[in-house]
């Protein structure tokens, strides 16, 4: 806990001493959280239409690490809205939580691939970006299986 908040500040305060606000309807980076699974996330757009995404996510039985290749569309006549879709990777640690829980699944270490797609509005005027996604996965090592209850929403400040 002392962990996020830390970093929370951390974030807080880069935020409100950068020089940098994008306060335009696009934007080139963008650094917040995502709610559910919690976890901190930080989108750079390498091309106009192209976005690579590394996501942090902690919760009860453990944490995990996941790295987005995105591809990025605007939705006509709503100015601000895209839509984006991708693959990735995660790699993630199980705690002694799950491995208590559920003593007949392997614990440790999981490895697998993820697609990505959602919603993304950035607001023009602040530099303020939200999003809505949903993030299937499929754990290759370690535990095998399909996950399709992960995504979320979030906010980011954009850059």
């Amino acid at each position: 806990m002392k962990r996020i908040i830390f970093v929370l500040l951390v974030v807080t305060s880069f935020a409100f001493t950068s020089n940098a606000q994008n306060t335009s309807s696009e934007y080139t980076t963008a650094i917040g959280v995502k709610i559910y699974p919690a976890a901190f996330t930080i989108k750079h757009f390498v091309k106009e239409n192209r976005a690579v995404e590394g996501l942090a996510y902690f919760w009860n039985y453990g944490s995990r690490a996941t790295a987005l290749y995105e591809f990025h569309g605007d939705i006509p006549g709503v100015d601000g809205l895209k839509w984006y879709a991708g693959p990735g990777v995660h790699v993630g640690f199980w705690s002694n939580k799950w491995k208590k829980d559920y003593p007949d699944r392997d614990g440790g270490i999981a490895i697998g691939i993820d697609g990505i797609g959602g919603l993304d509005y950035k607001f023009k005027g602040v530099p303020i970006d939200i999003f809505l996604d949903w993030q299937p996965s499929f754990n290759f090592v370690g535990y095998n299986y399909f996950e399709g209850g992960w995504g979320g929403t979030g906010i980011r400040y954009t850059f």
